[in-house]
């Protein structure tokens, strides 16, 4: 597989290589498009390049022969992967060279390629996207071998350089990647010798991931080296040469030979002194330091060799020595020493399997002053499924450490650590939580101790902590500790601390968390980055940064809490307690209940900061809140009942509430939904502080808002989109009720409509001496409905009435009750006279009887109307009839009169008079 890759790789630079050297001649044809249909037809990846140019005039009498904007793009299942690239390619040779056919070997002064890009990746499935030759064409690999076996090209070159190249392998099959950044590479001699020596020097920074680990990140390398090179035996001999691994020396010597289905690897290297500083320059630079100036005692040496065999399934067998006795070191301007360093560490791989590389630490020890640290331990399958066996321990004052060592600046080591562990391991059952298969046993405890992260605004000061190892779990049998105001006193356990450590796992546990006093503002961290649309506040703020309280995301745990105090915002919670399961940056409370404005709050819920913008949804319990105490914290209840803050007395509530949240953990009002069922507790209003209440009072002289009773008043709100929705509730004012309904926006527009039953003693008295007329029992509870509207702004409100209509209309309708009554009171009259005629006139004569007769119906008629009619009909009347209407005439006025007073007697007088 690797000579194929090798021969595909020689194909590709052999075509770039002629591509060179014919582009010059045919720049104005179509030569380019003919070579790049000719390398794309024979690879599955896309070869291309944006220009080709020839100078002479710079290199005269050479020619220099320039590709610029190469590429190599991968197909399917790489599809779009780059495989390689430059920004440029160019050769220098003579002019005649130019004019040589294939069949005479070609001489090029120099060959540079400029920012090339090697980019090799196998996926999870061991597919490689270096597989580029096509399937069933083998044109590439042949034509390279034929060349080179029947001499029909060769190339001979003088020097040649690479400039800021990168060569990046990613394994995703195996979790191993190297990455070779910043390379500079050059190398001269004279190629078309079948014996010569090359004469090369190459830097760059090399990183190692292995299973997510960081064995090597950017560590500068360098090598001088002079090589042998054998082509007939396609060996290549270190003859001299020294590399730098960081600022650590090393002398290698040996050779690689290069065969048809393997290479062969004997090599051997060691540091060309044995003073300890090269212990030190192991250490990257950065922490090191400048070693020359640090005085040492002691012996420190690395020495090593590879052999054996490189192909798809073998690496070389190494063995890799690390030994330091009984040595010291001391920076000048650091006031302590590391005595008694002793180093016994071998890194071996004995059967040339990848899997069976191993390290053992037989022993690796150190003193500061009088503390000691000791470790022993042998990692086996270290390129397999890994198997730890390791103990440790000591007593260490943290604070000694950056007194002999020169530690970043900001890595502030406080504490004193004991521990005593010991551990065994595999990798496999970290990976598939099979914890049960891993030892684990021991103590730590770790006092006065100090420590900063990115997720926490303020240091960590760890009072007191002790730990306890178990096969299984960890036990925290102590944590105290403080941040910022905030204290705790935490215990519980530990499932998966090996898997957080080694896996990349999140924490997962029990705790029970005790705090006096909790601050929210102490999680609080600041973005690097304003937000969109603060930053002009921002900088008004001289260029401070919004800050955010996050979740960790490294926890997955369960915390039984309680709290004397919880500052939150400017709230102050007391009596807090509850359970708090975290997870995947969720919070979720469940049965939290605390004490605030002189109530009781429960609420079960959940908050999340997974998001860029933090959610959160709430079932909170209000148990004889102060209701102006309420109001007046809380930005969210004012937007949604802007009126409560005159109110003074107690609140019972139930809400329901969802949204997002604000980068502090308020409400963010523009997104909030949910709904509140209120009864508040109260007989005191402050009509003096809210407009709406002065207005109203102002439009309805006979309401004295202050009198208002809202004892046991039940109402629920629902809000979405900005708008709250109250619906429909009644309120007592003596013997008036007022129903009321309507909705407002959270920026206070209102749009309600108050109903109120106006008793119609209230109203005036035209009103009320109608109704004593009328004199009936009926209307002694007679209202009217007056509606207010209510509209504008809650700070400037604007109520209208129907008032004057609505006495207008109860008016009309109590005269006409009065005129019913009337008539109706006038025919029950009529009849009771009726009757007493009829006793009165028993014994008269039948003439008498025949004349009272006639004169009552014409009474009758008189009074019900249709008596005239029906005496008309009879066909006339004489003289005597005449006499007898008036008679009837002059009853019923006597009868009227009686029924409708003195008024009535005045009318018919009247009338009289008018007749």
């Amino acid at each position: 597989m690797k000579k194929r890759i090798l021969k595909i790789f020689g194909g590709v630079f052999l075509v770039i290589v002629l591509v060179l050297i014919a582009a010059p001649f045919f720049l104005k044809g179509k030569i380019s498009d003919i070579i790049k249909n000719k390398v794309n037809s024979s690879i599955k990846a896309e070869f291309d390049f944006s220009e080709a140019s020839l100078g002479f005039f710079s290199s005269f009498p050479n020619a220099t022969v320039t590709l610029e904007g190469i590429s190599l793009i991968n197909k399917a299942p790489f599809e779009g992967d780059t495989l390689f690239a430059a920004d440029k390619i160019a050769l220098n040779m003579s002019v005649m060279e130019l004019f040589k056919d294939a069949s005479q070997p070609i001489a090029i002064k120099s060959l540079e390629v400029d920012r090339p890009l090697v980019n090799i990746t196998v996926d999870k499935e061991g597919n490689a996207n270096y597989d580029i030759a096509a399937e069933g064409d083998s044109a590439t690999s042949e034509n390279t071998d034929t060349a080179s076996s029947q001499g029909e090209f060769t190339l001979s070159m003088e020097s040649y350089g690479i400039v800021d190249g990168s060569v990046v392998y990613d394994d995703l099959s195996t979790g191993m990647s190297f990455t070779l950044a910043e390379m500079n590479h050059m190398g001269k001699g004279d190629l078309s010798l079948e014996n010569s020596e090359l004469d090369t020097e190459t830097s760059a920074l090399v990183s190692f991931v292995m299973d997510s680990t960081d064995y090597l990140k950017r560590n500068p390398v360098k090598l001088k080296a002079l090589i042998g090179v054998d082509l007939k035996e396609n060996k290549y001999s270190f003859l001299k040469n020294e590399a730098m691994v960081n600022q650590l020396a090393l002398v290698f010597d040996g050779f690689v030979k290069i065969n048809e289905d393997n290479q062969e690897v004997n090599i051997s290297f060691k540091t060309p002194s044995s003073d300890f500083k090269n212990f030190l320059a192991v250490i990257p630079e950065t922490y090191s330091k400048n070693i020359e100036q640090v005085s040492t005692t002691g012996n420190f040496t690395v020495s090593g060799e590879f052999s054996g065999i490189v192909d798809d399934t073998h690496i070389p067998k190494f063995k890799i020595d690390i030994n330091s006795d009984n040595a010291s070191f001391k920076y000048p301007d650091l006031p302590k020493s590391v005595r008694n360093v002793f180093i016994d560490t071998e890194i071996s791989n004995n059967t040339g399997i990848t899997e069976d590389t191993y390290v053992d630490i037989r022993k690796l020890s150190f003193m500061i002053e009088e503390d000691k640290f000791n470790m022993v331990a042998k990692i086996t399958e270290l390129l397999g499924n890994t198997k730890v066996v390791a103990e440790v321990d000591g007593q260490m004052n943290l604070a000694n450490i950056s007194q002999a060592y020169p530690v970043p600046a900001d890595l502030d080591l406080k504490g004193l650590l004991s521990a005593d562990i010991s551990s065994s391991f595999d990798m496999a059952s970290i990976e598939n939580k099979r914890y049960e298969n891993t030892k684990t046993s021991g103590t730590l405890n770790l006092r006065e101790f100090e420590y900063k992260t990115d997720e926490i605004p303020n240091p960590v000061i760890l009072k007191s902590t002790a730990v306890t190892f178990n096969p299984t779990t960890v036990t925290l049998s102590q944590l105290q500790g403080a941040t910022g105001e905030t204290d705790f006193d935490a215990k519980g356990t530990i499932n998966n601390l090996l898997g957080f450590m080694f896996n990349d796992e999140k924490i997962e546990g029990n705790f029970n968390l005790n705090s006096n006093t909790f601050a929210v503002n102490d999680f609080m961290v600041a973005e690097e980055t304003p937000e969109e649309g603060t930053a002009n506040k921002e900088q008004d703020n001289g260029g401070a940064v919004a800050e955010k309280i996050k979740i960790p995301s490294f926890l997955d745990c369960t915390i039984n809490a309680y709290a004397n105090t919880v500052i939150y915002d400017n709230l102050t919670l007391k009596d807090v307690k509850g359970s708090l399961r975290i997870k995947d940056e969720k919070a979720i409370l469940s049965n939290m209940t605390s004490s605030i404005f002189d109530g009781k709050l429960a609420f079960n819920g959940e908050v999340s900061t997974k998001e860029a913008s933090p959610t959160f949804a709430m079932k909170l319990g209000m148990e004889s809140l102060k209701i102006a105490e309420t109001f007046q914290a809380l930005e969210m209840f004012r937007t949604l009942a802007p009126i409560a803050k005159i109110l003074q007395g107690t609140l019972n509530s139930d809400v329901v509430v969802s949204g997002n949240l604000n980068d502090d953990f308020t409400p963010d009002l523009n997104t909030i939904s949910g709904n509140i069922l209120a009864q508040l507790l109260t007989n005191k209003i402050d009509v003096n502080s809210a407009p709406l209440l002065s207005e109203l009072d102002s439009k309805l002289n006979f309401l004295d808002l202050e009198k208002l009773s809202l004892k046991d008043l039940q109402t629920v709100l629902a809000f979405e989109n900005g708008m709250v929705q109250v619906k429909p509730f009644t309120v007592n004012y003596q013997d008036i009720a007022i129903n009321v309904a309507g909705s407002h926006t959270f920026d206070q527009k209102l749009n309600y409509t108050a109903t109120i039953e106006v008793p119609a003693k209230y109203l005036g008295s035209d009103v009320n001496n109608l109704i004593a007329r009328i004199d009936e029992q009926s209307l002694e509870n007679l209202t009217i409905p007056v509606t207010a509207n209510i509209g504008g702004a809650y700070t400037s409100p604007t109520v209208t009435t129907d008032l004057t209509s609505g006495i207008k209309n109860v008016t009309a309708e109590l005269v006409e009750i009065e005129k019913q009554k009337l008539l109706n009171k006038g025919k029950d009259k009529a009849k009771d006279f009726i009757g007493e005629l009829i006793t009165k006139n028993q014994k008269a004569t039948d003439s008498t009887k025949q004349e009272n007769q006639e004169t009552t119906k014409g009474v009758i008629g008189g009074l019900l109307g249709g008596g005239s009619k029906k005496m008309d009909s009879t066909g006339g009347a004489d003289s005597a009839d005449l006499s007898k209407k008036e008679t009837q005439k002059e009853v019923a006025k006597k009868i009227l009169g009686g029924l409708f007073g003195k008024k009535q007697e005045e009318e018919t007088t009247k009338e009289d008079s008018i007749q």
